[in-house]
């Protein structure tokens, strides 16, 4: 034993010398070796381990579960490699891993299907006076009307979420939004448009738009934050209302702009437009961390016009600011109140649009009601990968109408707003499953088995077992009065062990296969052609100790392999 561990050593220091690829020869080397280190492992695979790059011993993956079995079979075995590099033939590793299965069936055809968010003017049709449906009204009196004089021509099939307000009670008169952006979910709407440096300074964040000239280090950048086209067509006495915090100006006021163009056109060029700059008399002092609403800015120099309103961001080699933007509007007195922001699906189906069943749209009201403290659903309205949904949904699927008594095996899709680097809309299928919604689970931990072939690490279905104490009486019992057997088999119902040693009461290899062929067949009677077991069991060669012995089922008999 100690000259195999010289002679390893040996090889080893011999090849930091000489080879170009030490590690991989060593494993060459290992391999070769008469006896190489037989190891035996469960391992269940960690974050770092998905996503680590692969020179750090990781699998380089962007996320934490595979997409299909043979992906798994294909990227872990180098990564066996590394991780049991001193490891040879006849070693096996148990893998535990997560697989995606993908969401449930319909999931997808909902949480990816076309928005269409109502307008005033949509409100105005139904002739309400309000930007937003009243408390009694039931939107799919007025929906499909709705989507029908909007989308001119719908696909048969053809899935939209109809996104809309409904106040809780009637509104009252007073200054109302015209058009409004909130952050992130209108983030993309946006356009981002350098004047000087390459740095990425509008970013978006978990509930606001960033601006900041601090990207690791400070750097001299300019970049504009421009909206959407805002057409403000028979609008009079405009007000403009902004939430914000800014922080880390250092008195460069003139490094924050808010300016509005009414000659600027989408894509064009920023810098050949008229931009009027905006003074808003109750900035944020630019020193805390707390948003501040600004008063309702004198915008009527707008009214009638089409603008857009932009935020332009400077930054030197001193000073960084950062410009966080929750939420800005154009308002115009009519009448205003709190709403729920909801959202319904529709089918296009011979000829007429339909509310689908059996999918629900959480409401702002929904994620408030799961609790609206930092951490939870309602404070940003959305779930994220720190706000599970799987988290709160059972829960409210339980006590909230038309669900809370729902019947077993009932299912229900529910689409929601998620945040994940972005605004985004998932969901999910729900089932009542003894008596309690469950969530179906796109990813599963499962496992799979690898054996080491004498070069590389491959896909073994081997189960390893050792056998129990009734197993040797099973044994014994099944072959005392079997020809050329009498003996072994006596002295196994003595001793509870397999004599080694030879002679007429010892068992040989081929006895063996019998042996465990019938302690196998109690054990697993099902077992699939090809099935492989690593079996342990007591035996004695003058010195009590145990031994293993592989089997595999072969033409429905276990044979050594």
């Amino acid at each position: 034993m100690k000259m195999k561990r010289i002679y390893l050593v040996t090889i080893l220091l011999g090849l930091i010398i000489i080879g170009c690829n030490p590690m991989e020869d060593l494993h060459d080397e290992a391999n070769s070796i008469e006896n190489p280190v037989v190891g035996n492992a469960e391992y269940t695979l960690t974050s770092e381990d998905y996503t680590d790059d692969i020179e750090d011993g990781g699998l380089g993956l962007d996320h934490e579960s595979f997409s299909s079995v043979d992906d798994a079979k294909a990227d872990l075995p180098d990564f066996l490699s590394e991780k049991y590099s001193h490891w040879g033939n006849g070693s096996s590793v148990l893998v535990g891993y997560n697989l995606y299965i993908g969401s449930a069936e319909g999931v997808s055809d909902y949480a990816e299907a076309d928005i269409y968010q109502l307008t005033n003017a949509d409100y105005a049709s139904t002739g309400s006076d309000a930007f937003g449906f009243y408390p009694n009204v039931d939107s799919n009196d007025f929906i499909p009307g709705i989507l029908d004089a909007q989308i001119t021509t719908p696909e048969e099939g053809q899935i939209v979420l109809a996104k809309y307000e409904q106040y809780f009670e009637d509104p009252e008169v007073g200054l109302a939004p015209v058009w409004e952006a909130a952050f992130p979910g209108d983030f993309g709407d946006f356009e981002i448009k350098e004047e000087i440096g390459v740095d990425d300074v509008w970013t978006e964040g978990s509930s606001y738009a960033q601006g900041s000239g601090y990207n690791g280090f400070t750097s001299e950048n300019i970049e504009w934050f421009i909206s959407p086209e805002i057409d403000l067509d028979a609008q009079t006495n405009l007000k403009f209302q902004i939430n914000q915090y800014m922080k880390y100006v250092n008195d460069e006021w003139d490094f924050l702009q808010l300016l509005v163009s009414n000659d600027y056109t989408t894509g064009g060029d920023q810098m050949a437009a008229t931009w009027d700059i905006i003074t808003i008399a109750n900035l944020p002092a630019g020193d805390g961390d707390e948003y501040v609403l600004s008063e309702d800015y004198d915008f009527s120099a707008y009214d009638g016009e089409t603008i857009h309103v932009a935020f332009r961001l400077e930054s030197d080699l001193v000073t960084a600011p950062r410009w966080r933007i929750e939420s800005f509007a154009v308002k115009a007195l009519g009448v205003d109140g709190e709403s729920n922001s909801k959202g319904t699906h529709y089918m296009y189906t011979d000829g007429a649009w339909e509310a689908v069943d059996g999918v629900y749209f959480l409401s702002s009201a929904d994620f408030d009601s799961m609790g609206e403290g930092s951490g939870q659903p309602g404070q940003y309205n959305n779930f994220s990968s720190s706000v599970p949904p799987d988290d709160y949904l059972p829960t409210f699927l339980s006590l909230n109408s038309p669900w809370a008594f729902g019947q077993e095996e009932d299912e229900l899709i529910v689409i929601y707003d998620y945040y994940s680097g972005g605004a985004q809309i998932r969901g999910n299928r729900y089932t009542v499953i003894d008596g309690a919604w469950v969530a179906h689970e796109s990813v599963i931990a499962t496992t799979l088995q690898f054996g080491h072939d004498g070069t590389v690490w491959v896909p073994d279905n081997t189960i390893r077992y050792i056998l129990a104490g009734s197993d040797y009486g099973l044994v014994a019992t099944a072959l005392l009065t079997e020809p050329g057997f009498e003996a072994a088999a006596s002295n196994l119902d003595t001793y509870g062990n397999f004599n080694r040693q030879g002679g007429t009461s010892g068992w040989s290899d081929e006895m063996m296969v019998v042996a465990l062929g019938i302690a196998l067949d109690n054990l697993d009677p099902g077992a699939a052609e090809e099935q492989k077991y690593i079996v342990t069991f007591d035996m004695y060669n003058g010195s009590s100790g145990t031994e293993d012995f592989a089997l595999i089922k072969t033409d429905g008999v276990w044979v050594s392999q």
